[in-house]
Order: structure tokens, then sequence, then C-alpha cells
């Protein structure tokens, strides 16, 4: 059984909101917002992102986006797959 919002219109822009698990305050530090940033240019460059807009909150974030290739839902899943796995790197370096 798939959990969570199943997106019907994957060529339209959507209002989307991505939460930390436990709503962590990851982005009061530099570093997270940053990679997000980096995620979203990475993504607008080679995936075929529409970003209209985004805010990006202590716990959380909310953008408005869009996908050139009407499929949304593989962005989103990107997206993430890509910003968890900068971040595991990144903390997996640490010394």
């Amino acid at each position: 059984m798939k959990e969570g919002y199943v997106i019907r219109d994957q060529d339209r822009p959507h209002f989307l909101t991505c939460t930390i698990i436990e709503w962590i305050d990851i982005f009061t530090r530099k570093t997270y917002r940053d990679s997000i940033i980096e995620c979203f240019e990475f993504c607008i460059k080679n995936k075929g992102m529409i970003l209209y807009g985004y805010v990006i909150m202590s716990n959380h974030l909310h953008f408005i986006v869009q996908s050139r290739d009407g499929k949304l839902s593989d962005l989103i899943r990107d997206f993430k797959k890509i910003y968890g796995e900068k971040n595991i790197r990144k903390n997996t370096n640490r010394t």
C-alpha cells in the first residue's frame, strides 16, 4: 500500500512541503540550508525542475515546483535522494 499524497497532475505546478524526521531544526545551520539550495540548483540544471519559489523554515521547507517532463513524482524522489545522500556523506566525513 502506497502512503502519502499521490500527484495526479504530474505536469502542473504544485505547492509542496518537506519535513525533517521528528521535526529536528536542522535548517538553523547554514550548511544544511546551503545544501537545499544546491540541490534545487542541481535539479533545475539536470532534472528539469521549474522552481517558482521556496521558503526554508527551521525544520521544514515549502516550495512551488513543476517538472518540465511531466514526471513530478520522480523529480521529488530524486530531489530528496540527492539531498539525503549529500548530507549523509557530509556527516560521515566529519572528523
